[in-house]
């Protein structure tokens, strides 16, 4: 495992080996809500679609039949996955449809019924920051994330170097916070490292 301080941060050669494809086009992405726990068979069947997607990816401690110890990769959680928008929205909302699963867009809005697109640059940041061997690392829900106070900066030293976030404080000590419709990651980094981002 690795933490923050000791190595850089993955290309996108190794983020593809931890959740998904993941594309070097800039399509913007979408985060669909599952209401099945059949999350690897949901991944196969956009696969098989032809489309990118993303799940956030953990390791966890699991005991075997021998009594020994080991780590498996694991999504951090079953009910969501993110998928690149390569198609016009009416195309992905015809493949919905078809799903043998039931399944949710995240939409703007409970008045607006568009599906809330993710930019590339912001989904790009979230799956580096996912990358499960960096440490001191922890996932949030969108309403915990939404309730933190934290002003917006940029990091200009060490691995995280060009990342954007919140600043946020928890447990006394200093988290980068990323947040993208449904959940948010938080990655621990030095106060000193991160400047305030010019707001537009």
């Amino acid at each position: 495992m690795m933490t923050t301080d000791q190595q850089a941060l993955p290309t996108s050669e190794s983020v593809a080996n931890w959740g998904g494809r993941v594309t070097e086009t800039v399509q913007p992405w979408y985060a669909v809500r599952l209401f099945t726990l059949r999350l690897r068979e949901v991944a196969d069947w956009f696969a098989q679609a032809g489309m990118a997607y993303f799940v956030p990816m953990e390791y966890r401690e699991v005991v075997h039949a021998d009594g020994g110890v080991g780590r498996v990769l694991s999504p951090v959680v079953r009910n969501l996955i993110f998928i690149a928008k390569d198609r016009p929205e009416t195309e992905v909302k015809a493949l919905i449809a078809t799903a043998p699963f039931r399944l949710s867009v995240l939409r703007k809005g409970r008045e607006d019924i568009a599906y809330y697109e993710i930019p590339h640059a912001q989904m790009r940041e979230f799956q580096t920051m996912c990358n499960p061997a960096i440490e001191m690392k922890r996932y949030v829900t969108a309403d915990e994330a939404r309730v933190k106070s934290g002003q917006p900066v940029t990091v200009t030293h060490g691995p995280l170097r060009g990342l954007t976030g919140r600043l946020v404080r928890a447990s006394k000590k200093y988290y980068l916070l990323k947040e993208v419709p449904g959940m948010a990651v938080m990655i621990k980094v030095s106060r000193w490292c991160c400047h305030p981002l010019q707001q537009k």
